[in-house]
Order: structure tokens, then C-alpha cells, then sequence
């Protein structure tokens, strides 16, 4: 069974094969995603990466904390997005 892992605090730089990379030394990495922002392109500073239980474990305890890029990472697994109310659009 694969885990989801929120990944913050990303450096802007950041790429969906960084994230992997980082990843991969925990475990068979599924996917790997950097979010942008739909307007310009540009990182959001999160991602979520895709992996099997037992590396998403030792990754979480690993990397939690951890700096990379001068920036200390937050690592955790991930919740399910809650649902919003339907604006209306005009």
C-alpha cells in the first residue's frame, strides 16, 4: 500500500525530480510533485510525493526538520483536502 506525503517549506527552486531524488534513498518513490500556481507557474513551496508504507515512514522521521536549500522542510503525511463550499461563478 502506497503513502501520501505533504512535503512544505520547499525552496522555490525546487523541482518534481528533486523531490524525488530526495525521496528515493527511503523507498520506491510512486510520484513525486512540486504545486504551482496555475496563474504564473511559479512553485507554491509544497509538493506531495507518493511512496510505499515502510519508506514513507523512515522518510517522514528522516526529513522532518531537515534544511534543505536554507529552508527546514516539514514532512508529514498527508490529510485529505477538505472539502469546500461551491462558489459561484460569474
Amino acid at each position: 500500500m502506497a503513502k501520501n506525503i505533504y512535503v512544505g517549506n520547499l525552496a522555490w527552486a525546487t523541482t518534481d525530480a528533486d523531490l524525488r531524488n530526495l525521496f528515493a534513498e527511503f523507498g520506491e518513490v510512486i510520484s513525486a510533485r512540486v504545486i504551482s500556481d496555475r496563474e504564473t507557474g511559479r512553485s507554491r513551496g509544497f509538493g506531495f510525493v507518493e511512496m510505499d508504507d515502510a519508506g514513507a515512514a523512515q522518510a517522514i522521521q528522516a526529513l522532518n526538520g531537515k534544511s534543505i536549500g536554507g529552508r527546514d522542510l516539514k514532512v508529514n503525511e498527508a490529510q485529505p483536502r477538505e472539502s469546500r463550499p461551491s462558489r459561484p461563478r460569474y
